[in-house]
């Protein structure tokens, strides 16, 4: 899942003391306190292993154990980077038990790095739980932030950015899908959801029936070597991927309703 342009995929990297010099190393510690149990929100990379940051690498290094979405990508992860820790999941479905099993550790004094299967925790996923509980029991929760498959996606859509509405995935269900669009047919902000490849199609043509034929992009694979990023209106997206079998998470951006949009939803 991890790629890395222009680097061989097995190459090991130098762990954090190879990059830090000791005078940074002592200031980026000064946000670690031994005597309590802190829970670092850790994001790691959508795709390309080099946008990893120095912090997060030296924050993993440092922790007790690592609470992972996905403990055999985030495993492979850390081998890649030479950092041996322990591991425990933490995912959709397991979180109920697990989040109690990971605010007791917090209480003995442990540091715990959260990490999503990519990306940053608690984005679309169950990591706000025990950011929840953690907040309510005093524990100090500490941001590591980096990369992030929404801000990626907007940066390069070429839409406005200045307000945007985030809904995560649409609807896996047709009636859910079609009811959350015509709730935000009025929303002027840009609109970002996720989206799986093999509902991309129904997805558009929802989009382009109660939306009307905005300006969009979709993204899919961002800073992976197959990365693509499809602009134009609804219609005209729908015609550049035509028959294709995509692969890959994507993220829809969409145009906020403007004037325009409802000239091109009159009845002609």
């Amino acid at each position: 899942m991890f790629e890395t342009k222009g680097k061989p995929a097995g190459q090991p990297v130098r762990v954090v003391e190879d990059l830090l010099s000791e005078e940074i190393r002592d200031e980026v510690m000064s946000d670690s306190n031994p005597s309590q149990g802190i829970l670092y929100i850790v994001s790691t990379p959508i795709g390309n292993r080099e946008d990893m940051t120095l912090r997060a690498l030296r924050v993993l290094k440092e922790a007790d154990l690592v609470a992972a979405e996905d403990t055999r990508n985030t495993g492979l992860l850390l081998k890649h980077y030479q950092i041996q820790k322990p591991l425990t999941s933490y995912f959709e479905g397991n979180e109920s038990k697990k989040k109690e099993f990971l605010l007791a550790k917090l209480k003995e004094g442990l540091r715990i790095a959260l990490v999503s299967d990519a990306g940053t925790p608690g984005i679309s996923d169950p990591g706000f739980r025990l950011i929840q509980l953690a907040i309510q029991h005093g524990i100090p929760v500490i941001p590591v932030p980096g990369p992030s498959a929404v801000i990626t996606a907007l940066s390069v859509s070429g839409l406005p950015t200045d307000a945007f509405l985030f809904e995560g995935f649409l609807p896996h269900k047709l009636k859910k899908r079609r009811e959350l669009l015509q709730r935000l047919e009025e929303i002027r902000e840009t609109l970002i959801f996720y989206e799986s490849p093999h509902r991309i199609s129904g997805a558009l043509k929802d989009i382009l029936e109660i939306l009307g034929d905005r300006e969009m992009a979709l993204t899919r694979e961002l800073t992976k070597v197959y990365e693509e990023v499809f602009r134009g209106k609804v219609s005209e997206i729908q015609r550049q991927i035509g028959d294709r079998k995509l692969k890959g998470e994507m993220t829809l951006v969409i145009s906020g309703r403007t004037r325009r949009n409802l000239i091109d939803k009159a009845p002609q």
